[in-house]
């Protein structure tokens, strides 16, 4: 891959391939659809764009009958039939069908669900503070396991000997 992009460093086998992928720098956007005026880096996603206008939805499931305008639509919606989840959260390991709901970190490639969050462990940042005792955290689901420390609440049992905790691990 030849063509490199020196804003983010990502590498392309073609040309034109790295200048339509610059436009997502620069925000240039020269293909415009003519029904609602709205703009595309590529011509290809105007293509796909004009399916909404014209009601057109080739990918149809072969199960449910349900049809979309994109394939990987169809790829991600026949997970609800097989109910694979071939993505999970590198935070807490939670599965998801569709990728869309994690997101890469730039600073370690891993996905999750909350990346703002996650970013706060590589910059150190914890805005979240107890009133008590002053202690910073990076997470407000964090602080409030801290808090049940001071007031002593214990709202997790074990199943087994009936030991209560504040924290549900």
């Amino acid at each position: 891959k030849p063509y490199k992009c020196d804003t983010c460093c990502k590498s392309f086998t073609r040309s034109d391939h790295l200048r339509d992928h610059i436009w997502t720098h620069t925000g240039e956007r020269p293909y415009k659809c003519d029904v609602c005026g709205r703009l595309f880096t590529h011509n290809t996603c105007l293509n796909i764009h004009l399916r909404i206008h014209s009601g057109e939805r080739p990918h149809e499931c072969g199960v449910c009958g349900k049809s979309f305008t994109r394939s990987p639509y169809l790829n991600v919606h026949m997970r609800i039939h097989t109910g694979e989840k071939p993505y999970s959260c590198g935070a807490c390991g939670k599965s998801f069908s569709d990728p869309k709901t994690l997101y890469k970190c730039d600073i370690c490639c891993k996905s999750f669900t909350h990346l703002k969050e996650h970013i706060r462990t590589h910059t150190g940042e914890k805005p979240y503070k107890c009133d008590i005792c002053g202690r910073l955290f990076a997470l407000p689901s964090t602080l409030k396991i801290h808090v049940r420390i001071h007031t002593g609440e214990k709202p997790y049992s074990c199943g087994v000997c009936d030991k209560s905790f504040s924290d549900p691990s």
